[in-house]
């Protein structure tokens, strides 16, 4: 099926969030121009109400403000990029909403996320409507031309986070404090090739050892360096300096190998773009 048959059958389903009733009108307003089509599920008065709603309908595509009370719009992207996927769902498309130019970071024009400045505009509306279109379509898989960005969204996420707090430098992890067997080990960051977790523990892999901890990959994924350790999965962060290529398998899902070690890493439907090219 293509792309524009499915989408006929099936509406593009989003959430408004601003803490602003009259922006959301506004953008609910030129969105009913520029995109008749979609599908405004539900609205949002703050980050919170906006994590839990998309908690519940599962859309395609969620407009967030950048400050709003409570929760701001990249927290509050920050959550819904950790809520789990499956087969029948994944993380929706993200777009940011702001009043100030200065956070049009360069990462938006790459494709990671978007943003809509305000008042929202027709022209730029629809400009970010077409991208949208174009990364929900490669998100199905109906279209091959390469899309999505180089870096990950959280790497955008941190940007935005220090373009808001700008007094406050990012502090990464340095140390692993990790059980390798019946010894408790202090692991240096840069020594670890990759993270996965099952429901209990977070496997952490070295060239030389494999260690277990207790954190979960959703609080690694804000405490480790985005430039450094790359999300492929829900459940997996890699070192992108330990990449050792990436292969197919069977089935067509995309694996990363590691290097010094024969285990393949799976790469999510919602990461492969980190290797459109590769």
């Amino acid at each position: 099926m293509s792309a524009s048959s499915s989408a006929s059958t099936k509406p593009v389903r989003a959430i408004l969030a601003d803490d602003e009733r009259l922006m959301r009108e506004q953008l609910r307003s030129r969105l009913t121009e520029v995109w008749p089509e979609l599908d405004i599920i539900a609205e949002a008065k703050n980050g919170i109400e906006a994590v839990e709603l998309v908690r519940q309908h599962r859309p395609d595509l969620v407009f967030l403000d950048i400050r709003m009370p409570g929760l701001t719009g990249v927290d509050a992207a920050r959550q819904i990029a950790q809520l789990p996927e499956d087969d029948d769902w994944l993380v929706p498309e993200i777009v940011f909403i702001t009043a100030y130019d200065q956070y049009a970071v360069e990462a938006f024009e790459q494709g990671v996320a978007d943003y809509v400045l305000k008042p929202a505009e027709r022209e730029r509306l629809l400009l970010t409507v077409g991208r949208i279109k174009k990364r929900l379509a490669l998100k199905q898989g109906d279209e091959v031309e390469q899309g999505g960005s180089t870096a990950p969204l959280q790497q955008l996420l941190h940007k935005l986070s220090a373009q808001l707090n700008p007094g406050a430098a990012p502090s990464y992890l340095q140390w692993i404090q990790a059980t390798v067997g019946s010894v408790l080990q202090m692991i240096p960051v840069e020594d670890v090739l990759f993270f996965i977790s099952d429901e209990k523990y977070t496997r952490v892999q070295t060239a030389r050892v494999e260690a277990l901890i207790r954190k979960p990959i959703k609080e690694l994924v804000d405490e480790l360096d985005p430039a450094l350790f790359w999300q492929i999965h829900r459940s997996t962060l890699v070192n992108a300096r330990a990449i050792d290529g990436i292969t197919r398998d069977e089935r067509g899902r995309q694996l990363v190998g590691v290097k010094g070690l024969s285990e393949k890493l799976e790469v999510s439907r919602s990461y492969t773009h980190l290797f459109k090219g590769m």
